[in-house]
């Protein structure tokens, strides 16, 4: 597995011959375009699991019936004029 790696790795560092520096160039570019967006989906996610969690903390004393902590919990929560 590591000798695979190995020339894997000698490969990226090569220009295959009749590509150009362009071509290079332009998947250089796309690969930083991909890990922007690699980056801002993780982001999303964290987002996404924040608000699940929340849903989650409102949801659960609701379906318990428990109005302090419903209560509590809207208050925490509730942005006020």
């Amino acid at each position: 597995m590591n000798d695979r790696l190995r020339e894997a790795g000698r490969k990226i560092g090569r220009v295959a011959p009749g590509s150009t520096r362009q071509e290079v160039e332009s998947l250089r570019a796309r690969v930083t375009e991909l890990e922007a967006e690699v980056q801002e989906a993780r982001r999303l996610n964290r987002r996404v699991a924040e608000l699940l969690d929340i849903v989650e903390e409102l949801l659960v004393p609701l379906t318990l019936r428990d109005e302090e902590k419903v209560q509590a919990f809207l208050d925490a929560h509730t942005l006020t004029p």
